[in-house]
């Protein structure tokens, strides 16, 4: 099992990062503000344009360690990657299903699977523990719509239809999601989701958590040998995490919705830890990153028994247990992809 261990989050623009002996040096206008021993992180995750050098770039691969870039506003920009990891006979038949639709669909069905099974838990889960302040017969008639659907996703065999059932249900979901804010409703409403650029506050949240989401289930795909930009529901694109994307569906629910409803329903977000762009675009500033990101890593420590393993792991853990059941489905260890059903 991989231990959980730390993520250095790099937000201030001004922040570059350096290599001395053993250490990563975080420092400002050539002034030293961090110093953390290389072999305690597991990745470094850098919201700064001013990057880090060569030396530590190299380091990090050599260690295995997850080195990734993104805009101060939380889009993808690149990672560094070392030797590859897992043997090519794995990535070829990833590749291989990849290629194939029909393939493609086996695997692309239970992941998606996965994501309704949750969404419709997380409404299930604000009936049972808010049921005097969310509207009941709203929440019965999606929760019945979401179990439909489920019965249609087991049955598909067509790609295009299985992401149109996903599509649907996505839908129903995001109606109910305003319901969810229990705090700060008005400056947080939910009318649908907006991206590239968000346009209200709470989409700007959801999108920079589900842009943490992607980078940890790209590292561990990474890990176990697994290609993250090849993907089966999310075709292949050029520069697009495609299969980091599809492994993530089954956590956007759990791990991305529940965890930024949190930070809504107990204050730790409001609504000046955001900057509303003169186009309308909406953003976490500063402030408002570094609250995320420290509530993400206390998040991710927190336990929770597997629903395959049947053992208690870390939820920062997850990705990377899903990551490997992949694995060994695709080898053949396993005759099917067992998706994660939060219980």
């Amino acid at each position: 099992m991989r231990h959980l261990l730390n993520t250095l989050y790099v937000t201030s623009p001004e922040n570059r990062l350096n290599l001395d002996g053993g250490n990563v040096i975080v420092s400002r206008n050539s002034e030293v503000v961090a110093r953390i021993p290389l072999h305690t992180l597991e990745s470094i995750v850098c919201f700064s344009y001013s990057g880090a050098t060569p030396m530590l770039m190299g380091a990090c691969a050599e260690a295995g360690i997850d080195l990734s870039f993104f805009s101060p506003h939380g889009s993808f920009l690149a990672r560094t990657v070392g030797e590859e990891r897992g043997n090519v006979l794995l990535r070829m038949e990833q590749y291989r299903i990849s290629d194939s639709v029909e393939a493609s669909c086996t695997y692309a069905r239970n992941m998606v699977l996965g994501k309704v099974y949750n969404a419709r838990k997380v409404i299930e889960r604000s009936r049972r523990d808010h049921s005097m302040r969310i509207p009941i017969e709203k929440a019965e008639r999606i929760s019945g719509q979401l179990l439909d659907s489920l019965g249609k996703i087991r049955s598909c065999n067509d790609l295009d239809s299985l992401r149109g059932i996903e599509g649907e249900s996505a839908q129903r979901y995001f109606d109910y999601f305003d319901d969810l804010l229990l705090q700060q409703k008005k400056e947080f409403a939910f009318k649908g989701r907006s991206r590239r650029p968000p346009m209200d506050r709470i989409n700007a949240l959801l999108s920079f958590v589900y842009s943490l989401l992607a980078g940890d289930s790209a590292a561990a795909l990474q890990s176990v040998g697994l290609d993250p930009y090849v993907g089966f529901m999310h075709r292949p694109k050029p520069g697009r995490r495609s299969l980091a994307l599809d492994l993530m569906e089954e956590f956007r629910p759990v791990m991305g919705d529940r965890f930024a409803l949190t930070c809504v329903n107990q204050k730790m977000i409001q609504q000046d830890h955001f900057n509303i762009q003169e186009s309308g675009a909406v953003f976490l500033n500063d402030e408002g990153r570094r609250i995320v990101l420290r509530a993400w890593q206390e998040k991710k420590q927190d336990q929770i028994r597997h629903p395959f393993l049947n053992e208690k792991v870390e939820w920062g853990l997850i990705p990377y247990v899903q990551a490997l059941l992949l694995a060994r489905t695709i080898r053949g260890d396993l005759e099917a992809y067992p998706p994660f059903f939060w219980k």
